[in-house]
């Protein structure tokens, strides 16, 4: 067998190329990735266009919108803040917010540090997204939003991802500092290790390098005030000064031992302080965090045991960057990666079609609905837009806004009775209705 050293030895520009560009078909990729080994690129690229109507190409130095990856830099700034006295984690929230309700005296900076405050997302609200997602608001009052709303859970029984709990962090660190979260995080983190291609993606500024931002069809993405964002998501950067963030955090540099014990133990959800930590199929521990952000999509993950950091961000809503970033860490440590298959389109009758047209129960509360729009075979889940599939063969059709297949199964009367949906390595198989 191959060692993992020599398989390294052999995997070249070539291999890592190659597998990026598997994904760039159909508009599934454009952006910068890179990867290293022991905090030294082995592999840095570009591909795509940076600025679709001027055709102007991304660069390795592009600046991308990083969307949550923004968590990671809020968790360690508050951490910081505890190194010095400042703040406790188990202070409770109310202690930084006078109007805080009743129901909110058992919520501490730790439970919004970790996501088990209980309080609703405001990103999860009925009608803000894609209507009230324009219009400037504090970081008190995104807060706010939630305060007449129930908790979804007793603080610290279970885990739900809260954009609202890590603005609120945000709004912390203001107080306790008497500055802005902008300003904060340029004097503490990102002037300190140099990491000039780092801010707070404010859209009125005129920023260099800066890519425009694109929907999985390609068309420019909505306009979101990037008040909105704040502490959970309003960040730019590049995969140089990532690289950069991620040897300085894991090396001490940034926060003590014990804070990045803290940031890295993970809790309900496999989430610690920004940071989710998980196992991977072949029993390694990988510390990650994506985003996603109108018109950008983003990925960042580690292998300490194999000193492999891989950081692929998109200019496009895209979910090729969790399998690019985790494929070029594999070509990294030595696996044997493929790269994205190519799939052949076929034609098939609408007849053909037609067998396999209804509903498909995923799970509760989650249907694929299947049908035709003219010569079109479309797909829909549950509040999500529908999508155009292409057939491979009469019973498999994939997508290409996503990587994702169908598989139907037909039944004695030749109409279709089970689909079977393969995403992100997922498989899931439903009735039909």
């Amino acid at each position: 067998m191959i060692s993992a050293v020599l398989a390294l030895a052999l995997t070249t520009a070539q291999d890592y190329d190659g597998f990026v560009k598997s994904w760039t078909r159909d508009g599934q990729f454009q952006g910068a990735v890179l990867v290293a080994k022991d905090g030294k690129p082995v592999f840095r690229q570009a591909f795509g266009l940076a600025n679709s109507e001027w055709n102007i190409p991304n660069a390795p130095d592009t600046r991308f919108r990083l969307g949550s990856i923004t968590k990671q830099f809020t968790a360690a700034a508050i951490l910081k803040l505890a190194e010095e006295g400042k703040l406790k984690l188990d202070d409770p929230v109310s202690k930084y917010y006078d109007g805080a309700p009743a129901a909110w005296e058992k919520i501490t900076v730790h439970r919004l540090l970790n996501h088990t405050s209980g309080i609703p997302s405001y990103t999860n609200l009925p009608g803000f997204m894609g209507k009230k997602d324009r219009n400037p608001l504090s970081p008190l009052e995104i807060v706010k939003l939630s305060h007449d709303l129930p908790l979804e859970f007793a603080p610290g029984e279970k885990f739900a991802y809260n954009n609202t709990g890590y603005v609120f962090l945000g709004h912390i660190i203001e107080k306790v500092t008497g500055g802005t979260y902008e300003s904060h995080l340029k004097k503490t983190i990102f002037d300190p290790l140099g990491m000039s291609d780092s801010g707070y993606d404010w859209p009125k500024t005129v920023l260099p390098r800066r890519a425009s931002g694109y929907s999985r069809d390609g068309s420019n993405a909505p306009y979101l005030d990037m008040s909105l964002p704040h502490a959970a998501g309003s960040l730019y950067s590049t995969v140089d000064d990532l690289l950069k963030w991620d040897t300085a955090l894991h090396g001490g540099k940034v926060v003590s031992k014990e804070s990045l014990i803290k940031m890295t133990t993970p809790g309900h959800g496999n989430y610690g302080y920004g940071l989710m930590i998980g196992p991977t199929p072949s029993g390694k521990t990988v510390i990650a965090h994506g985003g996603g952000i109108y018109g950008f999509s983003t990925n960042m993950l580690r292998f300490s045991s194999d000193g492999v950091v891989a950081i692929a961000l998109a200019n496009r809503e895209t979910q090729a960057v969790g399998p690019i970033a985790q494929g070029l860490a594999g070509l990294a440590m030595g696996e044997d990666v493929k790269p994205r298959p190519v799939r052949v389109e076929v034609t098939v009758a609408p007849d053909k079609f037609d067998r396999l047209v209804g509903e498909y129960p995923l799970r509760p509360n989650f249907v694929l609905k299947v049908f035709r729009e003219g010569a079109k075979f479309m797909t829909q889940a549950t509040g999500q837009p529908a999508v155009e599939i292409f057939a491979e063969s009469e019973t498999k059709f994939f997508l290409k806004v996503v990587e994702a297949t169908l598989d139907f199964k037909l039944g004695e009367d030749g109409k279709a009775s089970e689909l079977t949906l393969r995403q992100g390595g997922g498989v899931m198989t439903a009735p039909r209705k």
